[in-house]
């Protein structure tokens, strides 16, 4: 009965993989984060955006290092899938805290030289309480 257990589990973890086309999320293409439909609006928005030629949702949204970048991805993706599954995720949609601190680093790794005059003044790095339509364009 176990081994039953177990296969039908297995069996339909890999079937939801599949369906979900999770092999997709391992990629830099923007459009593996629409194949949920609740990220449409925040895929939209960044098409045009003043970052879509310049960055995806990679550079931004996890971490550049291999382990952290995956590590990221596999937390994002059970998070996301969770979600979606059992419909209980925040609409519109809210990035988390540990996020929120990846797209920070992010920013700074990408626009150091704009703003170690401000780093070096001792002031905090809050990028996104100004600016946080610059990646997904304006708030609705």
């Amino acid at each position: 009965m176990l081994a039953i257990a177990g296969g039908g589990l297995l069996g339909a973890t890999g079937y939801g993989f599949m369906y979900a086309e999770g092999l997709s999320y391992l990629s830099n293409d923007p459009k593996a984060c629409v194949n949920c439909h609740i990220m449409r609006p925040q895929y939209d928005a960044w098409s045009k955006s003043s970052h879509h030629a310049v960055a995806t949702c990679n550079d931004c949204h996890v971490p550049h290092d291999l382990i952290g970048k995956y590590m990221t991805k596999v937390e994002h993706g059970y998070r996301h899938s969770k979600g979606f599954t059992f419909q209980d995720f925040h609409e519109p949609i809210r990035i988390t805290d540990g996020s929120l601190q990846i797209v920070e680093a992010n920013c700074l790794r990408c626009h150091q030289s704009l703003v170690s005059q401000t780093m070096d003044a001792g002031h905090g790095m809050n990028c996104v309480h100004c600016h946080a339509g610059i990646g997904h364009g304006a708030r609705r």
